[in-house]
């Protein structure tokens, strides 16, 4: 008898295996809010949520998908057909749905390669009181690359996956408008960091290093790989808002067409040249220096142009005013220099104190502007070079 039991209740399980692996049972999931959006996802029999699991949401990509929706509220576009490529939880076009500004998005692509995701995402709509039928919203369960193809084009193209976007980017890159957005995002910072430079010379074509600067350089290899992809389609893939925060790195491009700016952005890719002795810095077209009778240690190629628009970062920060690394990033916008100088990192090397970090900024910025770097808690945005900053310190003390 007991047996029998047990071949009973296996048969069961399978049934509701099967059940379940043709339809998305939301019994089993937990209600999360993020911003205005409540949405479905998995939960584990520990209560956790995991990238393993059915419906895949990450808690820390929350600041990400703040950022998109406080730039496309400031951005002053109208009616974008916008794609969000690999939705996930799709949280990311909730938020859109409920937090954009009316008229911002007038035709919204949700897609997610996974052939329960339709049905969740309209249990979604329907947990969020918005009508699918009357909404101008289009669901799919493609592979990301095929739906692109398939496509008519995007005015607004987010790439958000686990790991390289370098599968995804040239599609996206031949399907976005002219005057169009691209937002990349890169989880793989080992690589781009310095911790891999072999893989990064793979995926992204550049040398990294890695010291103190190697989130910066980084997000400047990155930006020059989608740049160099965009060229070959005549399209000048200008960064507007860029920022490196828990482990992965961020950039809205904004398309250009023409071969005239394609010109001009890749005359923009250089190699930084770094002393390991005194951390002098400074950029080349050619990958060799001597700095300190030693030749100088090389990234790069990567983009030495702007990571951010000036005034589109003001109005980010304005639009969140008590966010910190927001108003960091304004700041930083506003200094015209490439690279950043670790105090603690020159305190240590040269065998001076670290000094009061706003004193020191009070005194340098009476020799032009300067300002604290998201890059590192450490770091300082100047326009002066070591040895001229040595002296500010010096004096200082």
């Amino acid at each position: 008898m007991f047996f029998k039991h047990q071949q009973f209740f296996k048969f069961i399980s399978i049934i509701l295996y099967s059940m379940n692996a043709r339809f998305m049972n939301t019994d089993f999931m937990d209600i999360l809010i993020e911003g205005n959006a409540k949405f479905y996802a998995s939960r584990d029999m520990a209560g956790k949520i995991s990238k393993k699991l059915e419906v895949f949401y990450n808690p820390i990509m929350k600041f990400n998908r703040d950022v998109s929706i406080l730039l496309l509220n400031n951005l002053g576009e109208k009616n974008l057909q916008a794609c969000d490529l690999m939705a996930g939880s799709g949280v990311r076009s909730l938020r859109f749905i409920t937090e954009l500004k009316s008229g911002i998005v007038d035709r919204l692509i949700v897609n997610d390669y996974n052939e329960k995701f339709e049905e969740l995402f309209k249990k979604n709509l329907e947990l969020n009181n918005i009508d699918h039928k009357k909404s101008n919203v289009h669901i799919y369960s493609m592979d990301a690359n095929k739906l692109l193809l398939e496509s008519n084009g995007f005015d607004y193209i987010d790439i958000d996956p686990f790991g390289s976007p370098n599968d995804f980017l040239e599609n996206a890159i031949v399907r976005l408008s002219r005057g169009g957005i691209l937002a990349v995002t890169a989880t793989d910072t080992a690589p781009l960091a310095g911790t891999f430079p072999d893989a990064c010379q793979r995926k992204y074509w550049a040398k990294p290093l890695n010291n103190h600067m190697m989130h910066e350089i980084g997000l400047r290899i990155l930006i020059r790989k989608v740049q160099l992809l965009g060229a070959q389609h005549e399209k000048a893939l200008l960064p507007i808002y860029s920022y490196f925060k828990d482990h992965y790195f961020r950039v809205f491009f904004k398309c250009v067409k023409g071969k005239k700016e394609c010109d001009r952005t890749l005359q923009q890719h250089k190699y930084l040249l770094y002393c390991n002795n005194c951390q002098s810095f400074w950029f080349s077209k050619i990958n060799h220096g001597m700095c300190c009778n030693n030749d100088m240690e090389q990234a790069g190629p990567l983009w030495t142009g702007d990571l951010w628009n000036k005034t589109l970062a003001k109005k980010i920060s304005d639009a969140d005013k008590n966010n910190k690394f927001l108003n960091m990033i304004c700041e930083e916008s506003n200094i015209d220099a490439i690279g950043f100088y670790d105090i603690h990192s020159l305190a240590k090397k040269h065998k001076f104190a670290i000094p009061n970090y706003e004193q020191l900024l009070i005194v340098l910025n009476k020799k032009g502007k300067s300002s604290r770097t998201h890059f590192s808690e450490h770091g300082i945005k100047t326009k002066l070079n070591v040895r001229e900053l040595m002296k500010e310190i010096h004096a200082l003390l």
